[in-house]
């Protein structure tokens, strides 16, 4: 093996804090059978020589650090509390206690004497490939103050796995147990820290802050973690400030300037973490107090529970302070010990020496110029005043500079470290230093638990302690600055939590400040990023219609989830839409079945009016009394058919509308087709037209033909496209209830094969037009022919081109007045002569009627021959009575009586053509 020395740095031979032997390097010692070693940086830089060239030599140190000198203290009251009781049963812990001046490179060499062998006279590191063996000087070791120095100390002695136990170094890397295997800490990760600052500023309402850091591991490995906490919770970062790790750096006071510049000039940032030492803080705050600046201070474990900086004058003038602390315990034995530590001996605690010392150069000053005093002291220069000033003691002064937090891990971690050793001690001699070695109170450690104010308390996998913190707010009272404890946040749940409602009102008062990047986006609105590379600045734009925003500081807007709700622009939420139909109650709705109604009403009246004139020739010419019912009756249904149309679509609704409508219309037309074809069969007197009217006029079998066709047209169109309940949400902030066809073409060709029908009764009606005035039908349907076809021809562009409610109310109008034209066109006529003309509606003036016609139609047409129909009752009871007897007619002509007119006999009538009419339409009859 190869043994390594540890140096003694020579500074001078005269000077009592030089370093003249390995001994000399230690601050604070105490004798034991286990020595547990300690690194704590009570000072805060190291002195740097000016001479050319430099030589490898440890400087002195200045800028004594009270709170981390008490953390020495608490580990050795710790460690004397321990000996005085039997938690080891007669072991007794001794400690070696060195200053690291917050630089790694002393700390390395403190860890150098560690590494070294047991009761090794020349204090000799061996170089082994194997330690598992190797009984180093200490077993254990408390601390580092500082991440970065940890970092460097672990590296060193994870070489012999000696347990290495930090009260204060949070770095998350340190948690990294591949490249860190012997590290442990009493404290949570800043993983916690970073994640409990985040949940702050967003619960205060924050997004835009300032971040400023000590340029050393500690201090970027924070900004890191913070960065992607930061980042997850939409928390923008305007500006990172890195100050240098040591006061000694030349550019110290310059960056220290820039930093406070860039807080001046961000005027929208009102937040500033701070991850810094207490020393680079104390710099930064009496700048920024010089500039009037005022903020809102989120401070790090690293300073949020320091005496020192609240007690700057004129620290109100920064504005508020919130930090998180460590949570502390019962240290009230802590407090005890410290009365009565001036008993001390100081021979062995170069630390409390030095304290002395202090305090005679600076007690006669005030209480911040005396922490002023004893900060900016240097070893060298209490080296030139030793013994020249009477010793003073302030009882009262290390109390008030008590950081409850620190003092409570770095008793934790020693009281760690014991219950280690007992682990250890159980069956082994322990009073022999060799009992066993650093690793296996490494395995020891691991599985510790202590308790601690009445709580089980043990590292995780990771080797941290998941303890909580304090959150704590700096107040003035009474004229000075009191650090209070606001809440507690609960690291492993993620939430904060209040004792009572007054703290929980502090709490809330943060919300007052901004410190936002853009205006808060109000609910209605939503976030558009501008120009700018941090998504906290942005533009409020309203959210568009059918979308909303229920929340502030929304990044995008809630589509209304489906097409049943709206929203407006600008909308906090969505409204469901409006449905609209044509109600019953529709001022519209009530006219349209007021027609519908009177139409019943008139079909109704026409029913009863033929009933009571069944036997009058107007009503036998009509066809009689069962085609005329028949008519009347498919009138009545389409008027019916109108109902279908208002009110809540149904299926049922939507299916039995358009089918009763169509059969209903298809039944009427062919009944009117029937009368054209006897009307035309009658009277013409083509003999060619009327062989083809004879063969066509089948009047059962064309009506169920003719009705049948449509029935099947109507079947297959609820078989395959049936009609169906449609929303229509054309209109932005309704819903139209309506029923969709199904089929556009079953439609069309229902209504086409209806006007078909209607077309070929036009052409048969518009050639009987000229037929006797009173017996005129064939007129009056050409007349509702035209109704019909100009109202649908009108009603397929209004239908094809109108939405909304009132679209069922178009195809009801037109409906309403086909039906209506082709009722009053087909009826009204023979009604006004049963009622007003009933002088006209007798046998011998219809029969006078028939005969003027047909005179008229002899003389003028010789060759015009209509036949008389068989089945036309009406007609042939009148000729027939007119007649006389069988000996009257001379070789089968007929002679006609006129009343009021000399008897007409066959032989008068025009020669050929006469006896040719009469001849044929008796043997017709």
């Amino acid at each position: 093996f190869v043994i390594f020395l540890v140096p003694c740095f020579v500074i001078g031979t005269d000077m009592a804090f030089s370093c003249q032997n390995a001994d000399d390097f230690v601050g604070a010692s105490s004798p034991g059978d286990i020595i547990i070693g300690g690194l704590f940086a009570v000072h805060s830089e190291m002195l740097h020589p000016e001479e050319d060239p430099i030589k490898p030599v440890i400087q002195n140190c200045a800028g004594f650090e009270i709170q981390v000198f008490l953390q020495t203290l608490a580990m050795i009251h710790a460690i004397e509390t321990i000996n005085n009781s039997t938690l080891l049963s007669g072991v007794t812990l001794g400690y070696e206690i060195y200053d690291t001046c917050a630089e790694v490179t002393k700390a390395m060499a403190s860890a150098l004497r560690f590494l070294s062998k047991l009761n090794s006279s020349e204090d000799a590191v061996e170089f082994k490939c194997n330690y598992s063996d190797y009984i180093p000087r200490v077993k254990a070791v408390t601390g580092a103050s500082y991440s970065e120095v940890s970092m460097a100390v672990s590296r060193l002695l994870a070489l012999q796995l000696i347990p290495q136990v930090s009260p204060a170094s949070s770095a998350e890397i340190l948690s990294d147990k591949i490249r860190f295997p012997s590290f442990f800490r009493t404290i949570p990760s800043d993983f916690h820290q970073t994640r409990a600052m985040t949940r702050l500023i967003c619960e205060s309402g924050w997004n835009w802050i300032g971040v400023i850091a000590t340029d050393d591991d500690n201090g970027r490995f924070a900004l890191e973690s913070f960065g992607v906490q930061a980042m997850a919770n939409n928390v923008c970062i305007a500006f990172k400030e890195m100050l240098p790790a040591y006061l000694s750096d030349s550019t110290f006071h310059t960056k220290v300037d820039h930093a406070i510049e860039k807080i001046v000039k961000e005027t929208r940032v009102n937040v500033i973490v701070v991850f810094m030492r207490q020393f680079h803080v104390l710099k930064l705050f009496k700048k920024a107090i010089e500039r009037n600046v005022k903020k809102i201070w989120i401070a790090s474990d690293n300073w949020s529970a320091a005496v020192k900086i609240s007690t700057i004058p004129n620290i109100r003038q920064l504005g508020t302070i919130v930090g998180f602390g460590f949570k502390s315990g019962d240290i009230s034995s802590f407090q005890e010990f410290l009365r009565n530590l001036h008993e001390k001996p100081t021979e062995n605690n170069k630390f409390l020496h030095e304290y002395i010392m202090l305090l005679s150069v600076c007690a006669h000053l005030e209480y911040h110029d005396f922490q002023t005093c004893i900060a900016n002291q240097s070893q060298d220069d209490l080296l030139e005043n030793d013994g020249s000033k009477p010793q003073i003691w302030r009882d009262d002064f290390l109390n008030a500079n008590i950081e409850p937090g620190f003092i409570h891990s770095t008793m934790l971690a020693v009281y760690a470290i014991a219950h280690a050793i007992k682990g250890q001690c159980k069956d082994r001699d322990c009073k022999d230093p060799s009992a066993f070695t650093p690793w296996e109170l490494l395995e020891e450690l691991k599985k510790v638990v202590v308790i601690d104010d009445d709580k089980e308390v043990k590292f995780d996998s990771n080797g941290d302690m998941s303890t909580s913190y304090d959150v704590l707010l700096w107040k003035e009272i009474d004229g000075h600055m009191e650090i209070t404890t606001m809440a507690e946040y609960d690291a492993e749940k993620g939430g904060f939590i209040f004792e009572d409602e007054e703290k929980k009102k502090d709490f809330l008062a943060l919300k007052k400040v901004q410190s936002t990047c853009s205006q808060h986006c109000r609910p209605g609105q939503v976030k558009k990023v501008t120009e700018s590379p941090h998504t906290c600045c942005y533009e409020c734009i309203y959210c568009p219609e059918n979308h909303y925003s229920n929340q502030t500081d929304m990044d995008y807007c809630y589509r209304c989830n489906n097409k049943t709700y709206w929203a407006p622009i600008n909308s906090t939420t969505c409204y469901r839409k409006t449905i609209y139909f044509l109600a019953w109650t529709d001022w519209f709705a009530i006219f349209l079945l007021l027609l519908s109604a009177f139409g019943v009403v008139l079909v109704l009246s026409i029913c009863v009016i033929f009933t009571k004139n069944l036997d009058t020739p107007v009503v036998k010419a009509s066809g009689g009394l069962t085609v005329c019912y028949i008519i009347l009756f498919s009138h009545f249904l389409i008027f019916l058919s109108t109902v279908f149309f208002i009110d809540v679509p149904t299926e049922f609704k939507c299916k039995t509308r358009q089918t009763l409508f169509g059969i209903s219309f298809t039944l009427c037309i062919s009944c009117i087709l029937i009368k054209s074809l006897k009307i035309l069969l009658a009277f013409s007197f083509d003999p060619k037209l009327q062989n083809f009217l004879k063969c066509m006029y089948k009047p059962i079998p064309t009506v169920v033909t003719c009705t049948g066709i449509q029935v099947i047209i109507c079947t297959f169109w609820l078989i395959f496209r049936t009609p169906f309940v449609n929303q229509n949400f054309s209109i932005p902030r309704a819903i139209i209830l309506e029923c969709n066809e199904g089929s556009i073409v079953a439609f069309g060709i229902m209504l086409g094969y209806i006007a078909a029908l209607a077309f070929i009764c036009f052409i048969f009606a518009f050639k009987g037009r000229k037929l006797p005035e009173n017996y005129n039908e064939a007129k009056f349907i050409t007349f509702g022919m035209l109704i019909y076809f100009i109202a649908w021809i009108v009603f397929i562009p209004v239908y094809a081109t109108t939405f909304g409610k009132y679209l069922p109310a178009v195809e009801i109008i037109v409906v309403l007045i086909s039906n209506y034209g082709i009722l009053c066109c087909t009826f009204l006529p023979k009604c006004y002569i049963i009622i007003y003309k009933q002088e006209t509606n007798t046998k011998s003036a219809f029969l006078k009627m028939v005969y003027t016609y047909s005179s008229k139609s002899a003389g003028s047409v010789a060759v015009s021959q209509v036949s008389l129909d068989s089945k036309s009752s009406s007609l042939r009871a009148t000729i027939t009575d007119s007649c006389k007897t069988e000996n009257d007619s001379v070789n089968g002509i007929c002679h006609f009586q006129v009343p009021g007119q000399p008897l007409i006999k066959g032989k008068d009538l025009p020669k050929n053509a006469a006896r040719t009419v009469v001849r044929k339409r008796v043997s017709s009859i």
